[in-house]
């Protein structure tokens, strides 16, 4: 059964998203009625060259990022917009309205988080639901932060318990405190660019553990510049979640696409990339 959905996943990224060969450009927002190149309804984060036609139908609209620059053009129907070397060029009376923007898209983590989406959205009827893990956060991947808050099920683990935080490769741990409620924050710093465990007991028994790796300074700093605030522009908000992606601070990312989520069920990708 496992190689059976193995296979399938195999199948559904290599056909679900092809990579667009020169790309320049990828959609950061859609509602409505939206086409490329007359085929309707592209996915979000679908990338986008030189020549393609973005038809919007009416009361329709659609947003396109240029990846060198993060220029952010807003599409608005009826009307029918060209994929231009540095702009957006449409129809009129509805010509597309500039943002510009300091994001700046990779290609690569744009092809990785849309072919995961793609995949995730076909293979949901078939995946079995996942199981509720004692620990919550963190427990892979990178933290942006040197004083994480942790997180576990408390409704699984009981009463309160024992946090333990170690450097990995060390017996003694950095820190331990009593612990209850389902959260505890670290009170000091952790180093960067370094590896640690965590465990949570309750009288003497291991409920769980969990690794992370805190991210370095510059990339601390870089995310946390370029945190956007919660009344932010949707499209702000998803580069955001992608920024998590290419830092590799996945569970992080993986929140952020669910709060995407939680306002846009038109966007079932977005549901995918929370799981």
């Amino acid at each position: 059964m496992k190689t059976q959905r193995a296979i399938l996943l195999v199948a559904f990224l290599g056909l679900s998203f092809p990579a667009v060969a020169d790309a320049i450009a990828f959609i950061t927002n859609l509602k409505g009625d939206v086409s490329v190149d007359g085929h309707p309804r592209p996915m979000l984060l679908s990338e986008l060259a030189k020549g393609q036609r973005v038809s919007v139908g009416k009361d329709s609209t659609a947003s396109v990022m240029y990846i060198a620059s993060g220029k952010e053009y807003v599409l608005r129907g009826p009307s029918e917009y060209q994929v231009r070397d540095t702009e957006m060029t449409g129809s009129t009376p509805m010509p597309p309205v500039l943002r510009s923007t300091e994001w700046r898209a990779s290609n690569k983590v744009l092809v990785q988080v849309a072919n995961t989406s793609a995949a995730s959205v076909r293979m949901r009827s078939i995946a079995k639901p996942a199981k509720v893990a004692p620990l919550l956060y963190p427990t892979e991947g990178n933290v942006t932060t040197l004083q994480p808050t942790f997180r576990w099920n408390a409704a699984e683990s009981g009463p309160a318990g024992e946090i333990a935080v170690f450097a990995v490769g060390e017996e003694r741990p950095v820190h331990a405190a009593k612990a209850a409620g389902g959260s505890y924050r670290m009170p000091g710093r952790l180093k960067p660019e370094t590896d640690y465990a965590w465990t949570y007991t309750v009288a003497g028994n291991e409920v769980g553990s969990g690794r992370f790796r805190t991210a370095s300074l510059a990339t601390i700093r870089e995310v946390e510049k370029r945190r956007p605030l919660e009344k932010a522009e949707f499209s702000d908000r998803l580069m955001f979640a992608l920024l998590l992606h290419e830092v590799g601070a996945v569970q992080e990312a993986r929140e952020a696409w669910a709060r995407l989520a939680s306002e846009r069920n038109d966007l079932p990708e977005l549901s995918a990339l929370a799981r």
